[in-house]
């Protein structure tokens, strides 16, 4: 062979191996170093990922009944690139599902690969659906398990327990603030389908099982918030308000154990609430509270030292002026005990009392109370309602403030007001979740008390309490909201409703009482607040008359439930009627 022959020769062997090399290296290329990322190519055309959604977790009230839970259903779902008969599917599942034609043809025409269908179709109609796509053998459509959020008493409680989105999201209320919780963790497996599109072995390994949402129990009582609706309700048909609130909390735990608002909605049906019916009133309205407030400056005055229950104070026969402004009692009174200015509800006996602590030390107490912050209960929304320092107050503020004006505060914060006095001068948190525990019942946390500060000292707390155990007595201006058998202390309040444009509406106002049972060891605190009831004669528009009627036939109620002993003896209910002639007053 000549040299060209062999160098020929060299070069085609040269040739083919550099070609085979280059196979071979590509051929490495592929299957082994690029082989994860074309195998998972390759698998997204027939391999996808199914999420299994987590049971959200039930709310229930504090002795287990259910507020909240799911029910199965099933999402029905299309996958376009297995649809054999789409013009047999748009006519059988549209006839099914109860779903126009044309807006079916329109989303499994569209570009999508998944394509949601229908949402919370119930298990039986998904069943029988199934059958009918089997028999006609019709492809592409699939079902997943999902679950309809439903609420067993509709509107009772519906502003604190909220609802959810259609992703299972918390809105409003404890699913909204507990979301955390109630939502679990989602799953999820691998699936494989074939070109029929049946469903083949899942790739082993590649799943993960959902963690079910844990369950949130409230410290509300369903049968204590029967009470409150059943009143509530009762009121909203004999005054008509615009709105009204009602609450019951436990003071030594600030537990709620009620809460109810109007106007309300109902759970099931939350697409047809109107904005106003979905506020919770009793965290996100803020009002005047009137007399109600003279607690803050009874409590200071009495706390500082600066004088003792049976103190005089001359409450100049009913018209002082102060600052260059007048200002009115609703009766002529002379020389009132501090224990009689909240007996009789004296606004200038209050504004004196204010008066002898100073703004500074005034507005500290008001703070101390827990007034311009938010209470920190597990509800979303909550404000903090407006207390102005005294460097933004006028000259007549400090006899204005006491009696309840110039100020903002949420029925709730005046709930925990009260229930300050009625613990011996501590300022409790309210609390609106008990406890979280599994859905196998093991407890994740639980309720416990917490003291934000020692407002007052017990004795003042005490002092307080005996003078607003008169305000319930023929002498106060609350004997309508006495219960048989019980001692009750509270306080009325009347304010003269803000007008937004300025100034004071004309004939409109907040009533309301806020008071415990019993006086002497409380059970509960509660706070009855109507805006803008209609009553038949002006002279009967009081707190004391419309408010203080509503807490004692709740009061009553819930004493026989909560089986308390009445130890005092029963008196004799007094008209209201007669206490209107003998108690008038906007206080």
């Amino acid at each position: 062979m000549n040299p060209n022959s062999r160098s020929r020769c060299a070069l085609v062997c040269c040739f083919f191996i550099a070609l085979f090399s280059a196979f071979s290296f590509r051929l490495i290329y592929l299957q082994v170093i690029k082989h994860d990322e074309y195998a998972g190519l390759a698998a997204e055309k027939h391999v996808y990922k199914q999420i299994i959604y987590a049971e959200r977790g039930r709310i229930l009230d504090a002795n287990n009944e259910v507020l909240a839970h799911n029910v199965p259903v099933e999402t029905v779902v299309a996958d376009a690139t297995h649809l054999n008969n789409r013009e047999a599917v748009v006519d059988l599942v549209g006839n099914e599902l109860s779903i126009p034609a044309k807006q079916l043809s329109g989303k499994l025409n569209s570009e999508r690969r998944y394509i949601v269908i229908k949402r919370e179709v119930p298990e039986s109609l998904a069943s029988a659906l199934r059958a009918k796509l089997r028999v006609r053998d019709l492809r592409g459509i699939y079902f997943e398990h999902d679950a309809t959020r439903i609420y067993p008493n509709g509107s009772m409680l519906c502003h604190v327990i909220g609802f959810t989105d259609f992703e299972h999201h918390g809105i409003q209320g404890v699913e909204a603030s507990m979301e955390e919780y109630l939502h679990g963790q989602d799953g999820y497996r691998y699936a494989e389908r074939n070109r029929v599109g049946q469903e083949i072995v899942p790739y082993r390994g590649q799943e993960r099982a959902p963690r079910d949402g844990y369950q949130i129990h409230l410290t509300v009582d369903l049968n204590l918030q029967n009470i409150v609706e059943n009143e509530i309700d009762a009121a909203m048909d004999e005054y008509r308000p615009q709105k009204a609130t009602i609450i019951l909390m436990r003071p030594q735990t600030g537990e709620i154990l009620a809460m109810a608002n109007r106007p309300n909605f109902d759970l099931n049906l939350r697409s047809e609430a109107k904005p106003e019916e979905m506020k919770n009133r009793a965290i996100i309205d803020m009002m005047e509270p009137g007399s109600t407030f003279k607690i803050v400056a009874a409590a200071a005055a009495l706390n500082e030292r600066k004088l003792r229950p049976d103190s005089t104070i001359f409450c100049e026969n009913g018209l002082w002026n102060f600052g260059g402004a007048a200002l009115h009692d609703h009766r002529a009174f002379s020389n009132l005990s501090v224990r009689d200015i909240l007996i009789k509800s004296s606004n200038i006996g209050a504004a004196k009392l204010a008066l002898s602590v100073g703004e500074q030390k005034f507005y500290e107490y008001i703070r101390r109370f827990g007034f311009g912050e938010r209470t920190g209960i597990e509800l979303p929304g909550e404000i903090n309602g407006v207390i102005r320092p005294p460097r933004s107050w006028s000259k007549i503020s400090i006899t204005r403030i006491p009696m309840g004006h110039e100020i903002g505060v949420t029925p709730l914060q005046m709930t925990a007001a009260m229930a300050t006095i009625a613990n011996g001068g501590k300022l409790i948190t309210p609390r609106i979740v008990k406890s979280i525990t599994t859905s196998d019942g093991k407890t994740i946390s639980s309720l416990s008390p917490v003291v934000l500060r020692q407002v007052i000292s017990p004795e003042t707390a005490r002092q307080i309490g005996d003078a607003l155990r008169g305000v319930v007595s023929d002498r106060g201006t609350a004997a309508a909201a006495a219960v048989p058998g019980f001692t009750i202390a509270g306080k009325t309040g009347t304010a003269q409703k803000v007008d937004p444009q300025g100034g004071y509406e004309k004939g409109k106002y907040i009533v309301s009482f806020s008071g415990y049972l019993p006086a002497e060891h409380p059970e509960f605190v509660g706070i009855v607040v109507l805006d803008d009831a209609q009553t038949s004669k002006p002279e009967l528009n009081y707190g004391g008359l419309v408010a203080g009627p509503i807490f004692s036939r709740i009061a009553e109620r819930a004493a026989r439930y909560l089986d308390l002993e009445p130890h005092e003896e029963i008196r004799k209910a007094i008209p209201v009627e007669r206490v209107a002639l003998t108690h008038a007053s906007r206080h």
